[in-house]
């Protein structure tokens, strides 16, 4: 059992933030937690800002549990298998979803 929780996660993206991948990008990525709370992403000119809650106009939504969010973060899980497997289920604009992995590194960023 791992010692990472959607919390921890949470508090991790801004460091894993790839700002050089936003370039002329902009959307609310939006995580509705079955078992947790909820939270979304907002990216815009090349700065991310992750915010508790819901957002009243998300471009994507990703429903998941807080099991399936560690372990596509963490990389135990593909994003696009744990929506095969219907761990992870998409609203909105999908396409949006294959980029969260360009936007985000696993490795810690240090600017």
């Amino acid at each position: 059992m791992t010692d990472i929780t959607v919390e921890r996660v949470i508090e991790k993206l801004p460091s894993r933030f790839v700002a050089a991948n936003a370039e002329d990008f902009s959307a609310v990525f939006q995580f509705l937690i079955e078992d947790g709370s909820d939270f979304y992403i907002q990216i815009k000119d090349s700065t991310c800002n992750v915010e508790h809650g819901e957002h009243p106009d998300p471009n994507i939504t990703l429903i998941m549990d807080s099991e399936t969010v560690v372990d596509v973060v963490t990389g135990e899980t593909d994003g696009m298998s744990a929506f095969l497997k219907g761990r992870l289920r998409a609203e909105g604009n999908v396409m949006l979803a294959t980029k969260l992995g360009k936007l985000f590194s696993k490795e810690k960023q240090t600017s």
